[in-house]
């Protein structure tokens, strides 16, 4: 009984505890707030929907070190995102630069929802047209039906 009682607590344990947590020092608190701010940007090659701050990849902790190195090394982030992209392509990063072959991934969703939002408008005003355009033959019937009830 005590080894399935363990069983069941080993399957429950979360995967975040046993997660590995890599402290580096920093020359400045700026370069820590940068380090954080891009190691959410840029996504594990491996994992694919995780950024390298998440992931335990191999991978994603060899990108964490250079990282680190090339901010003690004075890079800035435009430098950074762009040697991860010349090295690991544009995949690397969450939020893509826009350029010819990103640009339908930009503009796609707000022109989308623009033409969802005209179609909206269209089919209201449509409906609402139509429903308040009565033939003769329906007129003369309900002229004769409100005659009927005040009778």
């Amino acid at each position: 009984m005590a080894r399935l009682l363990a069983a069941i607590l080993l399957a429950c344990y979360p995967v975040w505890v046993a997660a590995v947590i890599e402290t580096y020092q920093f020359s400045s608190d700026e370069l820590e707030a940068r380090y954080h701010s891009l190691s959410q940007e840029l996504r594990c090659p491996k994992c694919q929907n995780q950024s390298i701050a998440d992931s335990n990849a191999p991978i994603s902790r060899d990108l964490r070190a250079l990282l680190h190195r090339q901010l003690e090394a004075g890079s800035n982030d435009e430098e950074i995102l762009d040697f991860m992209v010349e090295r690991y392509g544009e995949f690397v990063r969450y939020r893509p630069a826009v350029d010819a072959n990103t640009a339908p991934l930009w503009l796609a969703p707000p022109l989308l929802i623009a033409l969802g939002g005209l179609g909206l408008i269209w089919h209201l005003r449509r409906q609402g047209a139509a429903s308040e355009t009565l033939s003769d033959a329906e007129r003369e019937r309900l002229r004769q039906q409100v005659d009927k009830e005040e009778q």
